[in-house]
């Protein structure tokens, strides 16, 4: 890479190494839940440390300043991983978070929006907020679709657990 290349990707003011906060939306637990991370944006990688009401986590990925596309995975330590595609408009970080469960069968996922601490994103951090719920609202339909959604995960997952046990028995 041209020495130049690497000098505009160091210093992006779109991507600034250290603390951020932001939240992340989830359809079923309703609200905004705070995350905070300390970022390090280096030749399109991007690796942090952060803690929200789950647990302490790390992220590993990347990002394309000509773009401003975003993609890692949060890894909660012992825990599930997370994987986050969003994109930097100036305002942040904002996107889409998914889980897959049970080999991809299921599949949780929601909004969020990060920026750098100290940083006043306050009214597109609300559009985001707004623009996320009604995305969400609209993959998961009403009140009984999600009701017998979960019960057929559930049944699923249900039935997943006894065949492995039972073929641990024999």
């Amino acid at each position: 890479m041209p020495e130049h290349e690497a000098t505009n990707l160091e210093c992006d003011p779109r991507f600034p190494g250290g603390p951020w906060t932001g939240f992340f939306l989830q359809y079923w637990l309703p609200g905004r839940h705070t995350t905070n991370v300390d970022l390090t944006f280096s030749l399109g990688n991007l690796n942090g440390d952060g803690q929200d009401f789950v647990g302490r986590y790390s992220i590993d990925g990347h990002y394309d300043v000509v773009s401003g596309q975003c993609e890692w995975t949060k890894r909660y330590h012992g825990r599930h991983s997370v994987d986050y595609r969003g994109v930097n408009d100036g305002h942040g970080i904002w996107g889409v978070w998914e889980i897959r469960q049970f080999g991809g069968l299921y599949v949780d996922r929601g909004g969020f929006h990060l920026w750098p601490e100290g940083t006043d994103v306050s009214r597109e951090s609300a559009e985001t907020e707004q623009a996320v719920l009604a995305a969400m609202r609209m993959e998961f339909g009403s009140p009984a679709y999600r009701v017998v959604r979960g019960l057929l995960v559930l049944s699923v997952a249900v039935a997943i657990a006894m065949l492995l046990w039972w073929g641990l028995s024999y």
